[in-house]
């Protein structure tokens, strides 16, 4: 099994992100090692294409990154836990501090230069803008105070309210640079962008949001071999729970691929693969190792033949329910990682 990665693409997604975002610079989410991807390649072939900022959640995903990009320009999400104050302040990246406890730590660690984060109504990391923001952050060497929007890709009002909020927090936090936009966040207009904008999905050809769709090619391909070729006579069923019955005699392929690499039960009976305009029907349940097609409309192709899932984000989002997040962040460690650039 592979996945064939077009690092074109990638940095194609990056450029047309930064572009988008006007006169802020676009950084990069790497975090959950680089969405899937493959954290380490990405950084690398962003870096090189101009990319500055760097985003992971955690200080093992920062070290992973050593010499890759600059640790002043890394920022660790998920701040400071007791028993982090060393890895903190070894220099590996900058922290992202969330509330009142990481902020102490980090002053009786010696402090240094930091990231703040301000909760503008996701209720979940932050200092809560309701609170004495200004007061907690006083003394503070902080480069980016930032906030996360909930509900980006969403028509909502929440987006306007948590934008007045953060307004608010930036005339109480003195940072050199701002940052409130992800990839959705990009889409809603020049007054979410501020100094620094970080998408995540987007690059990787995940697409939150139609005013995107223009704008993002895919990166990530899916490719596996065929284990067997059988003649299923009709009648015959394929797979647990005969799901699938032949209505007629039949050709098909058994591929090396199942949920445990990923490619989740969901498209079971729904998904399918390609061989060049033809679409193969995947045939009854997805297994752990094991997904089964019809191979009617590909004569040509037997065991051994490599061939590619029909595998688009958005598309797979919208057939099966699960998010595009899930499909990159959940693809297995058994496949190898080619990169094309």
């Amino acid at each position: 099994m592979r996945l064939v990665l077009d690092g074109g693409a990638l940095v194609s997604n990056w450029r047309a992100l930064d572009r988008l975002s006007g006169d802020a610079s676009a950084g990069a989410a790497v975090k959950a090692d680089g969405y899937g991807l493959g954290a380490a390649e990405v950084a690398r072939r962003l870096a090189a294409a101009g990319c500055r900022d760097f985003f992971v959640a955690h200080w093992g995903e920062a070290q992973a990154l050593t010499g890759l990009v600059d640790p002043a320009r890394l920022a660790v999400l998920h701040g400071i836990a007791p028993g982090e104050e060393a890895a903190a302040t070894a220099g590996l990246a900058v922290p992202v501090l969330n509330s009142a406890e990481q902020i102490a730590r980090w002053r009786e660690a010696g402090g240094g230069r930091c990231h703040v984060m301000v909760d503008t109504g996701m209720s979940r990391l932050g200092l809560n803008w309701r609170e004495d923001v200004a007061g907690l952050c006083a003394g503070l060497d902080i480069d980016l105070c930032m906030s996360h929007l909930a509900s980006a890709e969403e028509d909502t009002a929440q987006n306007a309210a948590q934008l007045a909020r953060f307004e608010q927090a930036r005339q109480q936090v003195a940072a050199r640079r701002y940052s409130f936009a992800n990839s959705a966040g990009i889409a809603l207009g020049t007054g979410y962008h501020f100094d620094c904008t970080r998408p995540g999905l987007a690059l990787y050809g995940g697409v939150p949001c139609d005013e995107l769709a223009d704008h993002i090619c895919p990166v990530m391909r899916i490719e596996t071999r065929i284990l067997q070729v059988r003649h299923v006579r009709a009648g015959d069923s394929v797979g647990y729970g005969a799901t699938f019955v032949a209505q007629h005699d039949m050709r098909t392929a058994t591929l090396a691929l199942g949920y445990a690499d990923g490619f989740k039960r969901a498209l079971s009976s729904i998904g399918a693969f390609r061989n060049g305009d033809a679409r193969l029907p995947i045939l009854g349940r997805v297994s752990m190792d094991l997904t089964c097609i019809d191979l009617s409309a590909a004569p040509a192709l037997g065991e051994g033949d490599w061939i590619a899932a029909d595998f688009v984000l958005p598309e797979v989002q919208a057939a099966t329910g699960i998010s595009q997040y899930e499909w990159l962040t959940q693809i297995g460690r058994r496949f190898d990682r080619i990169w094309v650039d």
